[in-house]
């Protein structure tokens, strides 16, 4: 939450598994940057936590990022899964 308010422009793979990325725009619904940033990649897991990203709002806390975090960490798992057991034929 913090490096992605203090530093936005970092590289989100420094923090977060590709798998996690991916799962984070996947379950919002949008295609992922070639190379995304920190403060996009906490702002997508927020929204998965029910952040609703408004301007008047701010930026999302930390037991929204948890809570979507949760949710992405185990969509990433599953992906992971099945690409492992060869049930998933998709470059997902």
């Amino acid at each position: 939450m913090r490096m992605g308010r203090t530093c936005p422009d970092l590289d989100a793979k420094l923090f977060f598994d590709p798998d996690e990325i991916q799962t984070a725009y996947l379950l919002n619904k949008a295609l992922a940057p070639p190379a995304p940033r920190v403060n996009e990649v906490v702002r997508m897991i927020a929204r998965i936590g029910r952040f609703l990203a408004r301007k008047s709002k701010g930026e999302p806390g930390a037991k929204t990022i948890w809570e979507g975090l949760r949710d992405v960490r185990a969509s990433a798992h599953t992906i992971k899964t099945l690409r492992e057991l060869g049930l998933l034929s998709s470059c997902v």
